[in-house]
């Protein structure tokens, strides 16, 4: 017993860790199917002991080899021109991508959040995985606001350079040896994955900016945690990248509608799927991204009450953006799907 699953944009970094996130949560898999573009075809996946060769993603590929769930992570073009193929093939499509999330009839799911998302994917055989930041934020914001109620977030992410792909890592590793050889300003003007140098230095801008003043992946954050949450939350954010190799790291200030009590948002937080709480200030005890990168935990930390406003909560969240925020996730999707599936 078992599902034929693709997994598009298999080379790519995010489609890496899939394989192996598909493998440690034991979805059972009778067929895999690493699919990427025609420059990738002949190299070779390993998956659960064994060797697969990378074949060429096509329309047509979905219905020759049965798909039945079909993971896309090759961004949003690649998910705009063959999503709904997948789709039609009959396979359950969970999406990676920024391309369909907030399309109405498209559920966009944080399974410790919002499960009861997952059963619309018979609308369109689509599901839609969140923007990494999103993911980690939420899955801190979803106990308190059943706790206190949420009116307000304001957030600033320090996002690691994993968040621009292979080629956001490779850029940082090749500033930072620049940097003890002396010849960084060379190797600056090299730079192909951000604006400017990002050893040493942290820049303010990530994706593209609207006319309103935010980026795009600004109001990601906005749109994407009321839609998860099925709330009227006011989000602002400030999206940062940083010289960090993986994990994104957020600074979020709370506004609830009622009084907080920090040791109950500890409880609450520490006892939600997939949420540690690390705040042990004596022993200089609170998330980092060292802590953080490879596991499925979103640590939550110097969690505090506002010097003036007793209404109001801060607090320091960590995940590995690359598991949590997206393999994972995808993943922790498709367990679940099976599992509803498979009640009926």
């Amino acid at each position: 017993m078992g599902y034929n699953v693709a997994v598009v944009g298999a080379t790519g970094a995010v489609g890496e860790e899939l394989f192996r996130v598909i493998e440690e949560y034991k979805i059972p898999v009778k067929k895999m199917v690493p699919l990427a573009s025609a420059r990738s075809v002949g190299k070779e996946i390993e998956f659960a002991g064994k060797i697969y060769d990378v074949k060429e993603l096509t329309c047509d590929v979905f219905e020759e080899e049965d798909i039945e769930i079909a993971f896309f992570s090759a961004g949003g073009s690649v998910s705009a021109k063959f999503a709904e193929c997948a789709a039609k093939a009959g396979a359950v499509v969970i999406d990676n991508t920024s391309y369909f999330r907030m399309k109405e009839d498209v559920p966009l799911v944080v399974p410790e959040v919002n499960p009861e998302d997952i059963a619309l994917w018979k609308k369109t055989g689509i599901i839609a995985n969140p923007n990494c930041s999103t993911i980690q934020m939420v899955l801190a914001l979803k106990p308190l606001h059943d706790e206190f109620g949420i009116k307000r977030v304001d957030v600033a992410t320090y996002q690691a350079t994993s968040g621009a792909g292979k080629k956001g890592m490779e850029e940082l590793m090749e500033q930072n040896r620049a940097v003890f050889n002396f010849k960084l300003e060379e190797e600056v003007k090299n730079r192909k994955a951000f604006a400017h140098q990002i050893a040493l230095n942290v820049i303010p801008h990530i994706d593209s900016f609207m006319d309103n003043g935010y980026t795009k992946e600004e109001m990601k954050m906005v749109n994407e945690t009321n839609k998860i949450m099925h709330s009227n939350i006011a989000v602002s954010a400030t999206c940062v990248r940083v010289p960090v190799l993986r994990s994104h790291s957020e600074d979020v200030c709370i506004h609830c509608e009622k009084e907080v009590d920090v040791d109950r948002a500890r409880e609450v937080l520490d006892a939600f799927e997939d949420v540690e709480v690390m705040d042990d200030i004596k022993h200089n005890v609170y998330p980092m991204p060292i802590i953080s990168t490879d596991t499925d935990i979103t640590y939550v930390g110097r969690i505090r009450k506002d010097l003036f406003d007793d209404k109001i909560l801060h607090l320091w969240v960590v995940a590995d953006q690359v598991r949590v925020g997206a393999a994972t996730n995808a993943v922790r999707i498709a367990k679940k799907w099976i599992e509803m599936e498979g009640d009926k």
